[in-house]
């Protein structure tokens, strides 16, 4: 196994340097830009970022989009025409557009693979540290929707794969398929105006992911005030998260119920418990238990972005988000490459889990 993990971490590098390659060049083609923002701010035509167009230098190099060079500078930039064009070629400079954009994407890469992520364009703080402002909101949201799906999902996906076509396996699917077909952020709306003041309850908090007061609370009513913020956010992000886990886990267990095996262990006198937690839990729950990783990224990273727009919660989702609006490609670049990391690691965290559920697998014959 360790020559196939060696493997799969070689071939992270030139997995990211494309991931990177091709949304850098995407980049390229796409309308506007940090010059155009500064511009647009400068002639009163957008209000919408407060951007720093003052210094020198470039903390910025090799992360941004656009061109340099040029003798009538302004005439790239629309808005520019009657502006000093040192003035714009110095936004350039700072901004790290005066470079070709193979020199800046190199210069990304280098900085990237030591974790140098830069300045964000619009907020005086480093990238790294404007991530890890965001990470505990994420991180709260995408663990805890995991768990709870998980938790519910698997008893109640056993339980309808041993009832099989009983009412109780009826009226629950049809439960679980209505809750996936609705949409998160209309549920998300409905529980604010049931129990967070809207119209009727006002038993939950609207914004935040704590209180004001949060530093002057007991270590147990710190624990209660967190869960009490995160029960309608998690709630309306979790209703369809149960579908596919509980769908999954009931095919898995009828398909393993079905096999030859089953009926031995039948024949040789044990219980149906027996049965099914002896023989069939383990085959059944290796592709749910090993896929843990892949889900618990999918919901920290996707999905959250109108939930926490919602709940005023300001995490990772609304933060990639606005750095595309104002074009902030320093916070763009540097989220997509830890997210796609990340990602990429967790790929490789998933097949390891695999080879620990079922030692059967065999990792070295494996081609990558």
């Amino acid at each position: 196994m360790g020559a196939y993990i060696l493997r799969r971490l070689l071939l992270i590098i030139p997995t990211l340097v494309g991931i990177m390659a091709i949304n850098f060049a995407v980049i390229q083609f796409a309308p506007g830009g940090p010059v155009e923002r500064v511009i647009a701010q400068i002639t009163g035509t957008d209000v919408s970022a407060t951007a720093r167009i003052s210094g020198s230098g470039s903390d910025f190099a090799g992360t941004g989009a656009g061109g340099g060079g040029g003798e009538d500078i302004t005439s790239k930039y629309r808005g520019a025409q009657g502006l000093d064009p040192d003035f714009i070629k110095d936004l350039e400079k700072q901004f790290g557009f005066d470079k070709p954009p193979l020199e800046r994407f190199l210069d990304m890469i280098g900085s990237y693979a030591t974790f140098d992520f830069g300045t964000s364009y619009f907020r005086d703080i480093s990238v790294l540290q404007l991530v890890k402002e965001k990470m505990p909101v994420s991180i709260s949201l995408g663990l805890w929707m995991t768990l709870i799906s998980y938790m519910i999902s698997i008893p109640l996906g056993i339980r309808k794969a041993v009832t099989d076509g009983s009412k109780f396996d009826v009226w629950t699917s049809a439960v679980v398929i209505v809750g996936y077909a609705i949409p998160g952020f209309l549920f998300a709306v409905l529980l604010i105006v049931l129990f967070a003041g809207g119209s009727f309850f006002d038993l939950f908090p609207l914004r935040g992911l704590v209180s004001d007061n949060f530093s002057d609370l007991s270590w147990w009513q710190k624990i209660l005030d967190y869960f009490w913020h995160l029960a309608l956010p998690l709630t309306a992000m979790a209703l369809s998260a149960f579908a596919t886990t509980t769908l999954l886990t009931k095919n898995s267990f009828l398909d393993e119920i079905r096999k030859q095996y089953v009926v031995t262990a039948r024949a040789k006198g044990l219980t149906e418990r027996q049965v099914l937690y002896g023989h069939v839990f383990r085959n059944a729950m290796l592709i749910i238990i090993a896929g843990f990783p892949g889900a618990f990224i999918g919901s920290f990273f996707g999905g959250s972005l109108l939930i926490e727009t919602i709940f005023s919660l300001d995490g990772l989702g609304l933060l990639s988000f606005e750095s595309v609006i104002n074009r902030d490609y320093a916070v763009v670049f540097a989220t997509l490459y830890i997210f796609s990391l990340m990602g990429l690691l967790i790929s490789l965290v998933s097949d390891i889990t695999y080879m620990l559920i079922d030692p059967r697998i065999d990792f070295e014959s494996r081609e990558v």
